[in-house]
C-alpha cells in the first residue's frame, strides 16, 4: 500500500512547549494509510488499460466495487440462492468508506462510524439488522441489542469555554436565538406532514413540493424564511457539512430539510409538542469501536474466495449474451477478463462512466450532474487519558464550536471497561465547499504532508484539551478524493429523472440492458441505508 513507511518527527506539540524543565513530550509518529491513492489515479489516468488479458475466467454475475452497495448485492445474490458470482474491489480490504482499522491495537473507524436504527422504510436494512442479531422481536416489539447502541452520553459542544451536552449552542444565548430554535422546529414539523422525506430515497416518488426545495440552496432558503439566527446557522451548517461534505450555501434546501425531516425532526431546547418536544425520543444509534466497519466486515465475511480485492476494473463492455469486465489485478500486476451473464456496477458514478463501454445515457447524465466533496479522517493514538475541561461528561461525539473539523469520536466509548488509560480519537475533516473550505479541497487534500493535517488536528482538539499533544502517540490519516455526492440544487430533480418505473419488487432499479447500477450515488448523497438499499434491489433482482 502506498505511504505506508510512516515518518517519525516532533509533533506540533513542540508548540505546545512545556514549561521549566520538563522533558518535552516524545515525537508523534504518523502518515497516510488506508487508501491506495496511486491505485485510483493509475486508473483515472488510463495507466492500467492496453494489455491483453493475462486470464479469462467465467462466471455468472460480476460485482464490480466493494462498497456497502457491493456488498449488499452479493447479499442478495446469496439471499436469491445465487453462489456463483465475484465482488471485484480496488483497495485491499472491501468496505469503501465504512471500513475498519487498527491504530496502536485500538479498534477504530477509517470512515462512517455509525448507523441511526432505520425506519420502517428501509426494510432491507432492519433485515440486515435482525440477521446480525442486532434487533429481535420480543413481546410484539422490536428491540435492538444495547451492547450495540450508542451508551450515554452520545454528544456534547465545546462552546464559550465549557462542555455542554447536545450540540446545539445553549449556554449564553439570547431569548432571539431560542425563538429562532422554536420557529425552526415548527417548519421542520410542518415540512414533515406536507411532504415525504423517506430514509431510502428510491421508496419515494420526487413530488413538486420536493423538487421546488431542490431547486434552491439551503442558505437561500433560510434567508427566505427569516431564519438569519448566527447559532442556528452554524449547527445547521454542521449538520450538513457532517452528512454531504459541504456547507448550507452549496447543498439544497430538500438536503438541508432531509436531514432532519427523514429521520427525528428538529428538537428545540424547552420546547413541546411534535417533533419539537426537546424530551421527546430521539433515534437511536448504532456504532462500534470500527464504526460501520463492524457491519462490512460481517458482509464481506461470507463471500469467501469470491472476493477479489486490490482488482481495478478498467473496462465493462456488454456484448451480445454477455458481458465482459477487465481488471488488473495488483498483486500479479496482470489484467483478467471475466465474463458472465450479468454485470451489477456498484462504483462511484464518476468511476462507472469511466469505465462502461459505450456508456448508456442514463449514466452519462449523472455524471455530469454530480460533484464530490473530499474527506479525511485521522486517528489519533492517545497513551493515557485526557483531562477535561467543565461541563457535560466525555461523550462518543464531541464537538468544538467554530473549528474547521467536526469534532471526534472516542473509539472506547463503547467499552463496557471505565478504567481511565489511552484511547483512539477519530477526528473528521470535510473539505467540500463551505465558509471553510473554498473548491480546491481535493487539490489540498492530496497535496499537503501528512503534517500539515497533525498540525491542525493538535491545534482544534487542544481548545478543549491542552494535554493532547503531550499524550498523543500516532496519527493515522485516511483520505477520500470522492467521498461522497454532494446534493447540490437542482440535483434530486436530475437525479429523480434517471429512475427507473417502479414494480413492487424493485422499485428504484437502475438498469441499461445487461447492467444494473447500485450505489449510493444514483440518491444524490452518501450514508449506509441508501448504498445498502440500491445494492440489495440491484442483487435481488437478478434471483
Amino acid at each position: 500500500m502506498q505511504r505506508r513507511d510512516f515518518l517519525s518527527v516532533a509533533g506540533a506539540a513542540g508548540a505546545l512547549a512545556l514549561s521549566g524543565c520538563e522533558a518535552p513530550p516524545p515525537p508523534i509518529e504518523g502518515g497516510f494509510t488506508g487508501i491506495d491513492v496511486a491505485r485510483g489515479h493509475a486508473l483515472r489516468d488510463g495507466a492500467l488499460k492496453g494489455p491483453s488479458p493475462a486470464s479469462v475466467e467465467r462466471t455468472r454475475v460480476v460485482i464490480a466495487g466493494g462498497g456497502v452497495a457491493g456488498l449488499a448485492a452479493a447479499r442478495a445474490l446469496r439471499l436469491a440462492g445465487i453462489e456463483d458470482f465475484v465482488l471485484l474491489e480496488l483497495e485491499d480490504a472491501a468496505g469503501g468508506n465504512a471500513r475498519g482499522g487498527m491504530v496502536s491495537g485500538i479498534a477504530c473507524p477509517l470512515g462512517a462510524h455509525y448507523l441511526p436504527t432505520p425506519g420502517d422504510d428501509a426494510r432491507e436494512v432492519q433485515d440486515l439488522l435482525e440477521e446480525l442479531g442486532l434487533r429481535r422481536r420480543v413481546a410484539g416489539r422490536w428491540e435492538y441489542d444495547e451492547r450495540h447502541l450508542c451508551h450515554s452520553p452520545q454528544e456534547r459542544l465545546f462552546f464559550r469555554g465549557e462542555w455542554q451536552e447536545g450540540l446545539l449552542p445553549v449556554h449564553g444565548v439570547g431569548a432571539e436565538t431560542h425563538a429562532q430554535y422554536r420557529k425552526f422546529a415548527q417548519r421542520i414539523d410542518t415540512l414533515q406532514h406536507a411532504a415525504h422525506f423517506v430514509i431510502p430515497t428510491l421508496k419515494a416518488d420526487v413530488t413538486p413540493e420536493l423538487l421546488a426545495l431542490d431547486a434552491v440552496s439551503f442558505a437561500n432558503w433560510l434567508d427566505s424564511e427569516g431564519f438569519g439566527d448566527a447559532q442556528l446557522r452554524w449547527y445547521l451548517d454542521y449538520c450538513c457539512r457532517d452528512d454531504y461534505g459541504a456547507g448550507i450555501e452549496e447543498v439544497s434546501a430538500w438536503a438541508g430539510i432531509h436531514y432532519f425531516a427523514s429521520r427525528h425532526g428538529f428538537h428545540a431546547p424547552g420546547s413541546s409538542g411534535s417533533s419539537a418536544d426537546s424530551n421527546a425520543e430521539r433515534d437511536g444509534v448504532l456504532t462500534w469501536p470500527e464504526g460501520n466497519g463492524w457491519l462490512t466486515k460481517r458482509l464481506a465475511g461470507p463471500l469467501g474466495d469470491r472476493l477479489h480485492t486490490g482488482q481495478a476494473v478498467t473496462r465493462i463492455a456488454e456484448l451480445r449474451g454477455g458481458v465482459e469486465v477487465d481488471a488488473w489485478d495488483a498483486a500479479s500486476k496482470s489484467l483478467v477478463r471475466w465474463q458472465a451473464e450479468r454485470c451489477i456496477v456498484a462504483l462511484p458514478v464518476f468511476i462507472a462512466a469511466r469505465v462502461v463501454e459505450n456508456a448508456p445515457q442514463v449514466l452519462k447524465n449523472a455524471a455530469a450532474q454530480l460533484r464530490y466533496a473530499p474527506w479525511l479522517v485521522a486517528n489519533v493514538h492517545l497513551r493515557g487519558p485526557l483531562a477535561d475541561r467543565p461541563g457535560a461528561a466525555p461523550s462518543w461525539d464531541n464537538v468544538i464550536h467554530g473549528t474547521r473539523g467536526l469534532g471526534y469520536v472516542d473509539a472506547r466509548h463503547q467499552t463496557l471497561d471505565p478504567t481511565p488509560r489511552g484511547t483512539v480519537l477519530s477526528w473528521y475533516r470535510p473539505l467540500g465547499p463551505s465558509r471553510h473550505d473554498g473548491a480546491d479541497g481535493r487539490r489540498l487534500l492530496l497535496d499537503r504532508p501528512w503534517t500539515g493535517w497533525r498540525d491542525d488536528l493538535l491545534a482544534e482538539l487542544s481548545v478543549p484539551h491542552p494535554d493532547l499533544p503531550a499524550l498523543a502517540t500516532r496519527i493515522e490519516i485516511t483520505r477520500y478524493g470522492h467521498a461522497m455526492s454532494i446534493p447540490r440544487p437542482g440535483l434530486l430533480a436530475q437525479i429523480g429523472a434517471q429512475r427507473m418505473p417502479p414494480d413492487a419488487a424493485h422499485r428504484g432499479r437502475v438498469v441499461a440492458g445487461r447492467l444494473s447500477f447500485a450505489h449510493a450515488d444514483w440518491s444524490g448523497y452518501s450514508i449506509f441505508e441508501e448504498a445498502f438499499t440500491r445494492g440489495h434491489v440491484a442483487g435481488a433482482a437478478l434471483g
